[in-house]
């Protein structure tokens, strides 16, 4: 999940199935060797014999068209790394990017998409440590400048230099390798499974809201959405033992995985009125149109909401009137600081939070458009949809 995109709407049980049959309703991409070659560094730290010569990468030239390309095998110029991808997972921003919908800035056509991924590195560039070279790993994907106020700060996602993102502005991760600056690794453990890896990206987002929240043990918490999102931000809450954590979300599919997850209950929208003003602590993680509206109304008095949904225009405000007399706290989530990544990669490695249970589709890099065509696809069944390079 990255800035500009809601909640993906998957969901369903795991069934990590790996999709071979052709089909989808996008033009099937096509092989090309008339590709661009990226940055060339100087000489660099190499893992002999372990990366091919070549590689594969999905390029979107502009909405609706892109093609599967072959290419030199890019080298890490200084202060970067070259990582081989193990599995990169799509979200509604990247649908977003194919149709032509992400607000202009946020994307710099043609592009290589995918911010969500883990892999290992197979080459250091000049200036890194050559250690770096056989570590499974994810990174940040916000190119933060490092130098700026907010940054000097700690608040990495809130950079005041121009937006750089992986997967948007730069070569992202639907490919056989990537270059990223070594600086936004977040090294992983040497046993770490690289398949649920992928969604740390996500985790990373609602690691921001939960350090935001502080939840307390024996609260009543409540999140409003069981998307990607929802559910690991159910994962994340179920570890601080709360005293109830609920889901609210209209899909019976979803519900169900939510309480299998750590949910102690679930309960349709229609049915909110019945609990407004009783959760200490409210999650929105939907970004539909009335959900900020209706997190707020699930707080009780003094109690504290994190919005993390990207909201689209005409979505219903908040009631200002009753975020005064409630005296409400309202925080809001865009992207995850550093901070926010390390927490949900010391949660992954020590087993509190499962995203691999969110996986339900896998796909061959060959497979971009049917992989693509499910994200959004409204399918309560439909998890989350990796790419397999």
């Amino acid at each position: 999940m990255s800035g500009g995109a809601s909640e993906d709407p998957g969901g369903g049980t795991a069934t990590g199935r790996v999709r071979e049959a052709s089909g989808g309703g996008m033009a099937i991409a096509r092989e090309s060797e008339d590709f661009e070659v990226g940055p060339m560094g100087g000489d660099t730290a190499d893992r002999p014999g372990d990366a091919p010569a070549t590689s594969r990468a999905i390029v979107v030239d502009a909405p609706g068209t892109h093609r599967l390309v072959t290419r030199p095998r890019p080298k890490p110029g200084p202060g970067e790394v070259l990582v081989e991808v193990a599995a990169a997972g799509i979200c509604l921003s990247d649908r977003e990017v194919y149709d032509g919908n992400r607000a202009p800035g946020y994307v710099r056509y043609p592009i290589t998409p995918g911010h969500e991924w883990s892999g290992t590195v197979v080459a250091a560039g000049p200036g890194v440590d050559p250690a770096l070279v056989g570590r499974k790993t994810v990174a940040e994907g916000f190119r933060s400048c490092g130098t700026c106020e907010r940054c000097r700060a700690g608040d990495t996602s809130l950079c005041s230099a121009a937006y750089a993102e992986t997967g948007f502005t730069h070569p992202g991760a639907f490919a056989d390798h990537l270059v990223v600056p070594a600086r936004l690794l977040h090294p992983l453990p040497d046993d770490a499974d690289l398949r649920g890896a992928a969604l740390l990206e996500p985790a990373a987002v609602v690691a921001a809201a939960v350090r935001a929240a502080a939840p307390e043990p024996g609260e009543r918490v409540a999140v409003v959405g069981a998307g990607t999102l929802g559910l690991l931000a159910v994962q994340f809450l179920a570890a601080v033992s709360p005293g109830e954590l609920a889901v609210v979300d209209p899909r019976h599919e979803r519900a169900e995985l939510a309480c299998r997850m750590g949910a102690t209950h679930a309960r349709a929208p229609a049915q909110s009125p019945e609990v407004h003003g009783r959760y200490d602590l409210v999650v929105e993680t939907a970004g539909a149109r009335t959900t900020a509206a209706a997190a707020c109304l699930l707080a009780r008095r003094g109690g504290r909401v994190v919005l993390t949904g990207m909201f689209a225009e005409g979505a219903v405000g908040i009631d200002p009137v009753h975020l005064s007399v409630s005296q409400l706290t309202v925080r809001s989530v865009f992207g995850a600081p550093s901070a926010a990544w390390s927490y949900a990669v010391r949660a992954y490695s020590s087993g509190l939070i499962d995203p691999a249970s969110l996986i339900t589709d896998e796909f061959p890099l060959e497979r971009y458009a049917d992989a693509l065509a499910l994200v959004g696809g409204g399918d309560p069944k439909t998890g989350k949809v990796l790419l397999r390079p």
